[in-house]
């Protein structure tokens, strides 16, 4: 049983239409005017327990929208969802101690104190007995790389402590549903690979499901094998990360180092030519054929070293929001 369901999922929200100048503003005070702005279009999806999905799209495309209608802080104007079995607007105890929500713009730590008595406030609203919310810190802490920072005063750790302390807040009472937010916004190269990284385990330990928002590809690459993509609060593909590289990017790069100069005439049967200085080329490759080409370079070619990468995600994702549809 999928333990996340949105059927016919969106929400539209009123906003007020105001001219400019003078005369729009005493219009706007006696006769308001309003607009409606669909942030989510109709969309439908399901996610299975343990699963880890990245949910993708550009500034202002529904994400986070998408977001707080699965956690319960906003009702949706149409279709249903269910979370945990639970309908998430009604927020029953049940279900806020069955998910999580953690952004990255967001804290819920007090800024003045340490991160310890935060712990404690949290244990007594999920109502976690001491012994067993010791236990829970000092596991998570150990899973966070975490130790003096615990007893330091929020304001004086780094940006990615911080991060790390939010995560432990949020994690405290074994959510089995996370909606993630950006979570490494802002972090730096090392911080965002810690969070990745723990954020793996403590999916195997607990078989958490994860639904992460991101917009740094290599958060989705390491954690995601299956990916959502939003664009103007339309769902335009639900399915693997594979599978939208392949569909978007069905070429390759193929990197060659020979020891010898190669003519253009002797380079021109294996795809096309990217580059050529001196002994260096590249070439670009469909991937139908890659595998062959290869052997035939490798055997009629002097081949010093041979690469082959992928174009960049954020350029084969950035592509698909380019032309706004998945065809």
């Amino acid at each position: 049983m999928s333990i996340i369901a949105a059927q016919g999922l969106a929400k539209t929200f009123k906003v007020a239409a105001k001219e400019a100048g003078l005369r729009g503003t005493l219009r706007h005070f006696f006769q308001r005017q309003y607009r409606s702005v669909a942030a989510v279009k109709p969309c439908s999806f399901t996610i299975e327990p343990g699963e880890i999905v990245g949910f993708l799209g550009p500034n202002g495309a529904g994400k986070t929208t998408t977001l707080k209608m699965l956690s319960g802080l906003i009702h949706p104007t149409t279709g249903s969802v269910t979370v945990a079995g639970h309908t998430p607007f009604r927020r029953p105890k049940a279900f806020l101690k069955t998910i999580t929500l953690i952004m990255g713009n967001k804290q819920q730590l007090i800024w003045d104190l340490p991160a310890l008595d935060s712990f404690r406030i949290n244990g007594a609203v999920y109502d976690i007995a001491p012994a067993e919310l010791a236990r829970r810190v000092t596991e998570l802490a150990g899973m966070l790389g975490l130790d003096k920072q615990l007893t330091q005063p929020v304001r004086k750790l780094s940006l990615g402590e911080r991060m790390k302390c939010e995560l432990l807040a949020a994690l405290l009472h074994h959510p089995q549903v996370l909606f993630l937010d950006e979570p490494t916004l802002g972090l730096d190269i090392n911080a965002q690979a810690a969070v990745r990284q723990f954020l793996q385990h403590y999916n195997r330990r607990y078989g958490a499901t994860v639904l992460l928002t991101s917009h740094y590809m290599a958060d989705i690459t390491a954690l995601c094998k299956r990916v959502l993509l939003i664009h103007q609060g339309q769902l335009i593909y639900d399915g693997s990360l594979d599978g939208i590289l392949a569909r978007f990017a069905p070429y390759r790069e193929v990197k060659l180092e020979l020891n010898q100069e190669p003519s253009a005439e002797l380079l021109a049967g294996f795809g096309q030519i990217e580059m050529q200085e001196g002994r260096s080329v590249r070439l670009i490759v469909h991937r139908d054929v890659l595998t062959p080409t290869v052997e035939r370079l490798l055997k009629e070619l002097p081949v010093l070293d041979l690469t082959i990468t992928d174009p960049p995600v954020e350029q084969i994702i950035g592509n698909v929001f380019t032309q706004g549809v998945v065809q």
